[in-house]
């Protein structure tokens, strides 16, 4: 049978991610995995996961193992007001949130309930390859807008706003990751946050800012959230648990204008009904208990430790050509192989003879322009690997220049 002529459309549209391609290969014993963004399970909190998680199902019960409200448990929603409110986030009540399925849920719903074929939507350039791929099935026209030492260049943003107003295109947002990029490591400015704010209400535009990484910063630099700034209601906020507690928990959040996240709550219950109850009250617990205020510190000087010595192997092996940008906090390297590597034809190469793994960078791009990068996960492999695993990497370069 001819299953290709059933799919719809949308379908067609659908990409497997790089990411996920590449992460089966993590689990291989014999394979050096810079691939995912995968916090350090060994430095997972497991015993007090585990003590949390006995509490739960015997204080709540049947509350935590069976069906929840689509918006969240309210514990979980009040707790997670408090921690947004220590970042100058406020939110008028629980209204304004939805308890997401891991911050990939809700690029999924965002793009189910925004997104029109030929839509226009801005996005850094590189930046994150989930999203990308989570709006490309409504088939909109993804434009990107380069990046520097101070973030997306809120210039060009300007200028390409302006073009396609006067085209009259359909602009619906504008995505980013402001703070530990992902995957340059670069941090928006003061200046360009505010600069953003300014074209978001000059050209009545929608900013969905995405904040995984902000939880792990390694240097001095501007944090303060786009929705902190917020005055008019135009940013809709994402973040989750997965990085600082346990990806398995797959619990994530969206702050933002209540009926947008009322069109997400329909989205959702189609979706998968609730987010675990389960999950839910572990991650309410985590942050009521101050689990979660004593584990952040921890974990974020491990990964400093781990990124320095990327940095420092990068240096020691990479051929000359190459270059990388210094994260100032967040999981992952960005860098570069000389010009005429192609990182995206090498990747096999490299799991399969050097038994090293990361995520060609190609993906990362809207138009597929840059050929030559790549992303490197410092956070799950551990010291000695990660010095290991660049000089695999160096030897899969060179050999390809000769």
């Amino acid at each position: 049978m001819n299953y290709e002529k059933l799919f719809s459309k949308t379908a067609g549209h659908m990409r497997p991610s790089e990411i996920r391609r590449l992460l089966r290969w993590a689990t291989q014993k014999d394979i050096i995995s810079f691939g995912g963004g995968i916090p350090d399970p060994k430095n997972i909190p497991k015993e007090d996961l585990a003590e949390i998680t006995k509490r739960v199902i015997l204080e709540y019960g049947e509350e935590a193992l069976i069906y929840g409200p689509t918006r969240g448990n309210n514990i979980l929603l009040e707790e997670v007001i408090k921690f947004m409110g220590k970042n100058g986030i406020k939110v008028k009540g629980v209204e304004e949130l939805v308890i997401l399925t891991g911050s990939q849920q809700g690029l999924d719903l965002w793009a189910r309930v925004l997104l029109n074929p030929g839509d226009i939507v801005f996005v850094e350039a590189p930046t994150y390859l989930a999203a990308l791929n989570a709006f490309a099935p409504y088939q909109p026209n993804i434009i990107g807008i380069p990046l520097d030492d101070n973030g997306m260049k809120t210039d060009i943003l300007e200028e390409k706003i302006k073009e396609n107003i006067r085209r009259k295109r359909k602009i619906k947002f504008i995505y980013t990751i402001p703070t530990c990029q992902n995957p340059s490591g670069y941090s928006m400015s003061l200046d360009r946050r505010k600069h953003l704010m300014e074209i978001a209400s000059k050209y009545d535009l929608l900013i969905l800012e995405d904040d995984p990484y902000s939880y792990f910063l390694y240097e001095k630099v501007e944090t303060t959230p786009l929705k902190a700034m917020d005055n008019e209601d135009r940013v809709v906020f994402m973040s989750t648990f997965s990085k600082m507690i346990a990806p398995g928990l797959r619990v994530g959040w969206m702050a933002g204008n209540e009926k947008i996240i009322e069109k997400i709550i329909l989205a959702k219950e189609v979706a998968d009904l609730c987010t675990s109850p389960l999950s839910q009250y572990i991650a309410a617990e985590a942050l009521k208990t101050g689990l979660l205020e004593k584990h952040l510190p921890r974990i974020r000087e491990i990964y400093r430790e781990k990124r320095d010595v990327m940095m420092s192997s990068l240096e020691t092996y990479m051929p000359n050509g190459s270059k990388w940008v210094k994260p100032v906090g967040g999981m992952f390297i960005f860098a570069w192989a000389p010009e005429g590597v192609d990182t995206e034809l090498i990747a096999q190469k490299a799991i399969e003879k050097y038994k090293v793994a990361y995520v060609p960078g190609r993906s990362f791009y809207p138009d597929k322009s840059v050929r030559n990068a790549m992303r490197l996960n410092f956070t799950y492999p551990s010291k000695e690997q990660i010095v290991e695993g660049v000089r695999r990497l160096s030897q899969v370069i060179k050999e390809e220049m000769r």
